[in-house]
């Protein structure tokens, strides 16, 4: 969906910038740069902003006294740790009312809706090998949260990359590629190959992510 088309469909809407930004679960700045031209529009807004179109157009023709309802469309507002907040993140992971500050991401399909998911923002090169693998910096990843009673079995690493938040060396996203279950070492590989491999405990991590999907910029390949 191009920026014309998107602002056609708010029109058609007859929602203001601020009512479409707080139903899609973004800032009203985001809708501005999307109806300039200036980022490009997410698959899951395009497709939510479609069908609020269509619900609206199809309870007109069945009632045009009847109220619109989105029962159908499912939709998660994931709460977005940008590289500016990953440092608060850190010593406030636990704090409710500070994630429920962070800004957030609305996703349709891409989630279960089951357990623990947050966004966060992709910081350097590590894992940028330029290949189709990649994680490139400024990325938006969806990630699903890991219980720590799963740590004590050996991870699914073949499946998942992951997001590591660690007591001291930050938030990383890294490949695992070993798990010592007895010992509680993991392994974290780079994609890029000017970063050495490097061990970690499980008793420094904090919290642990599988990563579920990638939203990237089109400005970048």
């Amino acid at each position: 969906m191009n920026y014309l088309e998107f602002k056609e469909i708010r029109k058609k809407l007859n929602m203001k910038q601020a009512d479409i930004a707080k139903s899609i679960g973004v800032g009203t700045r985001a809708v501005q740069y999307w109806e300039k031209g200036e980022r490009k529009i997410p698959e899951t807004t395009a497709y939510f902003v479609t069908n609020l179109l269509q619900e609206q157009q199809k309870k007109l023709n069945d009632d045009s006294a009847s109220p619109v309802v989105f029962s159908d469309l499912k939709i998660m507002n994931v709460p977005l740790a940008n590289q500016y907040a990953q440092a608060g993140y850190l010593s406030r992971f636990a704090d409710e009312e500070y994630i429920e500050s962070l800004p957030t991401i609305p996703f349709t399909d891409d989630v279960e809706h089951r357990g623990e998911y947050m966004c966060f923002e992709v910081k350097g090169d590590s894992m940028d090998n330029g290949s189709y693998e990649s994680y490139l910096e400024g990325d938006i990843i969806l990630c699903r949260n890991i219980r720590q009673d799963y740590w004590m079995s050996k991870l699914h690493y073949d499946k998942w990359d992951f997001v590591i938040v660690h007591k001291e060396k930050g938030i990383l996203v890294k490949r695992i590629i070993n798990h010592d279950v007895e010992k509680g070492i993991i392994t974290l590989h780079s994609l890029n190959e000017y970063y050495e491999d490097m061990e970690i405990h499980l008793k420094d991590v904090a919290k642990l992510f599988n990563i579920i999907s990638t939203r990237r910029k089109n400005n970048r390949r």
